[in-house]
């Protein structure tokens, strides 16, 4: 038989409506639409990163210092590569009659900006602003009540309002802020006293090439020439590297969300394509006997589950780019991705090839078995029910083989990937020896005395039972409604439980180290029962690491370790005498006060382990461009719930009091007390200081953890959608048989109450010896979601997860019951006959 005439009489045979591999085409729905739309809204969100990665950077290049702008040289080099613009950020407050804000300063130079245009609402174009105007954001006009015209204080200069951002190119570079921008000209802060030796403000200096360059070698040929400079250098291919990392672990946990939709869909379409097969039995042996070969069988019904498969997956495809503009409109000012449609053509390709590949590995088993046997074996496979097929297990290892390495050459952590599929896998290889387990033990346990009970034990274990596939069902969809709970309680609990409670009211920045007394004199007649912390705060590089036979440079490392974050870029400083508050000492010993022997550095616990560090090894900052080398002492365990002053290098006095260096405070009011007064006080008696209310630092926390758990909500829906689709083809998979027994026993004398009552102590049985497994793989998966994928704290609500698990049994006992009751319809005369 030709492939033609394959495919006319398989043709013929599909129902327009693809009645009876409707849940072929669910399961493949669910899954390629996820992996579409995962995989669309990522290339939207690189591509527009990529796109425009110069503009949200300003530069083709873009070097960050902490305390100290470029020195001659410095400058040198980059204007031999381009034009430069520099400019500096700092935190400031700006102020309007009885008003004050907190504000980002963006102090810039009359080349700005190099890339992409920096325009008002009133339409106008333009650069730096004048010396005795300020440029304000919507935000910043809103929080000071003023409009273009007005006169606004920030530090000691007075500037009027020149206009209201409308766009600023390199928003999204410039990274999280913790208040409006406000963009004045570059000598603004030092004419506002706002810069002084130890002052905390950052030099951001950009460059446009004035041509072609390879950003790698013109960033390793910078870090050559200046190796002790502690340059921070950022390029326009990684413009948002914050963005890039989030973005990069959303896609990885999406795409496992996807892959696992998939998985579990194909044990749904291998139990739907065996219902397909089993209903059509009759019309297989009536083509053998007319003639038809068993390839001509696997042709036929190939063809079906292939258009079948087509059919699903491109509809969740079509679906799934559709839904990117809505995803797209959700994480808006979260991530650079634009609300329209976007059509990926290696994302839909990538998704049609795992939907594709799915189908026809869980689809060939069921297949392969009913081509082999003769037309007898299949009319009376009812009784006789048909052998596994051993080229099967080849076919299936094969396309098992093809999907993990499509996984693994696609993904962008194939680490991450390889063990997401081995954790499947040995997933699957357990509830399959559940499955055995309870088969077994069913069979070995008493027999009831009632005669309902005792069929419905019996039908856990008598030959060609659907335990196996049940369990696997039962196992994965409960697993998908405890990770839903714990996922989406774990977020809601890093929002709401830890941080709100424990923060204090402001954290001040810039304090002088000659004011410190003045401060606390504010500080105490505000509130007499206020309590706060001062600190040293300083910023600094780590430019070395290591034992005393060798210190490995930090410049020299290829990639920064997993969990090592602290090597990169400058990171915040401190020396103390004592060990923090809301610390934990668990290895070494503190140095005590008046300590003046070798200068020493308490590590954070995590990040030690992380670099590979330990008590007795050195360590080299570069601290305003000086070196200073330290020796391990101890390992701290860190709070970093406290939202107060928590520093990853703590430093005894002697390494750092000689440099130059300011103050930062948190203070903490009693209840009840009012925080506008305090706040006025402050900005008027310490100009050079930025008072940061918490408040709205916790706001914007807030948002983009809702938004990451809206998005980690919609992914586990679909892998609970996926686990309910997967107990419906099991179902629908053993629902011949089920007609059988149901229709002897109607005719023994059984009436439809009767066999209800069967049915739910089956499932109930199973629902109830898989609900601590479920809990535990469910609990498991989004363990790792949350602290090793998004790195949040583990704070899952359990009564919640409990609660959930009690109604996802309750949910598919429903399904399973109602998915039975066309059983309880069948009329045994007509039953009988096609029997």
């Amino acid at each position: 038989m030709s492939w033609a005439t394959a495919w006319r009489i398989a043709r013929r045979d599909l129902n327009a409506r693809f009645k009876g591999l409707r849940l072929l085409l669910v399961c493949l729905f669910l899954g390629t639409g996820a992996l579409a739309a995962i995989g669309s809204l990522t290339a939207a969100i690189e591509g527009e990163i990529e796109a425009n990665g110069r503009e949200y950077l300003g530069g083709d290049l873009q070097i960050e210092l902490w305390q100290r702008g470029l020195s001659p040289d410095e400058r040198s080099a980059l204007e031999e590569l381009g034009d430069v613009s520099a400019g500096t950020r700092l935190q400031a407050m700006a102020r309007f009659d009885d008003k004050a804000a907190p504000i980002e300063l963006k102090a810039i130079d009359s080349a700005y900006p190099l890339y992409g245009e920096l325009t008002l609402t009133d339409g106008r174009s333009v650069g730096a602003p004048p010396a005795d105007q300020a440029w304000l954001s919507q935000g910043a006009a809103d929080r000071l009540g003023v409009a273009p015209g007005a006169a606004i204080a920030i530090g000691t200069e007075t500037l009027r309002v020149g206009g209201i951002i409308e766009t600023e190119p390199d928003r999204l570079g410039e990274g999280f802020q913790l208040g409006p921008t406000v963009i004045v000209a570059e000598d603004l802060p030092m004419r506002a006293g706002l810069i002084a030796p130890g002052s905390m403000y950052q030099s951001k200096t950009r460059v446009r090439f004035d041509q072609g360059r390879d950003l790698e070698a013109v960033e390793e040929q910078l870090e050559n020439r200046f190796p002790e400079a502690g340059f921070d250098i950022d390029t326009a291919d990684r413009a948002a590297p914050g963005t890039d990392r989030f973005v990069d672990r959303m896609s990885e946990f999406l795409t496992l969300v996807g892959l696992a939709a998939l998985v579990i869909a194909g044990i749904g379409i291998g139990g739907g394509v065996t219902s397909y097969l089993d209903a059509r039995r009759q019309g297989i042996a009536t083509l053998k006997i007319l003639g038809a070969s068993s390839s001509d069988i696997a042709r036929i019904y190939a063809l079906q589950i292939v258009a079948a498969s087509l059919a699903g997956s491109l509809a969740g495809i079509v679906v799934g780019v559709a839904l990117v503009p809505l995803l797209a409109t959700a994480l808006q000012g979260l991530l650079p991705v634009s609300s329209s449609v976007v059509i990926d053509p290696g994302a839909i390709l990538l998704a049609l090839a795992y939907g594709m590949l799915v189908a026809l590995v869980f689809a060939a088993p069921p297949l392969l078995r009913a081509r082999q046997f003769p037309a007898m074996a299949l009319m009376r496979s009812r009784v006789a029910p048909l052998a596994r097929d051993p080229k099967a297990l080849v076919l299936v290892g094969g396309g098992l083989a093809a999907i993990i390495a499509l996984a693994l050459l696609t993904s962008s952590n194939p680490l991450l990937s390889a063990g997401f599929l081995a954790g499947a896998a040995a997933v699957l290889g357990l509830l399959a020896l559940i499955g055995l387990g309870i088969r077994k033990l069913a069979g070995a346990i008493p027999r009831p005395r009632s005669p309902i009970a005792r069929n419905a034990l019996a039908n856990l274990h008598r030959p060609g039972s659907s335990t196996g596939a049940l369990v696997t069902a039962l196992g994965f969809g409960l697993a998908a409604f405890v990770l839903l709970a714990a996922v989406q309680t774990a977020i809601d609990g890093n929002i709401a439980k830890r941080v709100p409670d424990r923060a204090p009211d402001y954290f001040v920045l810039d304090i002088p180290r000659d004011q410190v007394t003045e401060f606390e004199t504010l500080v105490r007649e505000a509130d007499p029962d206020a309590s706060w912390r001062t600190v040293p705060a300083l910023r600094g590089s780590v430019l070395a690491f290591g034992d005393d036979t060798a210190m490995t440079r930090t410049a020299e490392l290829e990639e920064i370790p997993y969990g090592a974050w602290a090597l990169r870029g400058e990171r915040g400083l401190t020396y103390a005498d004592a060990l923090p508050d809301g610390n934990e000492l668990t290895a070494g010993s503190w140095w005590g006060p008046m300590y003046e022997g070798e200068p020493l550095v308490s590590l954070d616990e995590d990040f030690a382990q992380a670099a590979g560090l330990e008590i007795g090894d050195l360590m080299t900052f570069g601290v305003l461009g000086v070196e200073r080398t330290v020796r391990v002492a101890n390992l701290r365990r860190i709070d970093w719930e406290s939202l107060g002053f928590n520093y990853v290098f703590v430093l005894s006095p002697n390494a750092l009091r000689d440099a130059p260096h300011n103050l930062a405070a948190t203070i903490q009011l009693s209840a009840g007390t009012p925080t506008g007064p305090l706040l006025q006080s402050l900005v008027a008696a310490l100009p050079s200081t930025s008072v940061i209310e918490v408040g709205g630092v916790l706001e914007q926390a807030r948002t983009i953890l809702e938004q990451v758990g809206l998005a980690t909500l919609a992914a586990a829906s679909v892998a609970v959608l996926a686990g309910l689709a997967v107990l419906l083809g099991a179902i629908a998979a053993a629902r011949a048989a089920r007609t059988y027994d149901t229709v002897v026993l109607r005719v023994l004398g059984a009436d439809r109450r009767q066999i209800l009552a069967m049915q739910l102590i089956e499932y109930v049985a199973l629902a109830g010896a898989l609900a601590l497994v479920a809990l535990g793989i469910g609990s498991l998966a989004a363990w790792l979601v949350i602290t090793q994928l998004f790195e949040f704290d583990w704070l899952p609500d359990w009564g919640v997860v409990l609660a959930v698990l009690g109604l996802g049994i309750v949910t598919v006992l429903a399904f399973a019951l109602g998915a039975s009751l066309p059983l309880l319809r069948a009329k045994p005369a007509q039953a009988l006959r096609t029997l």
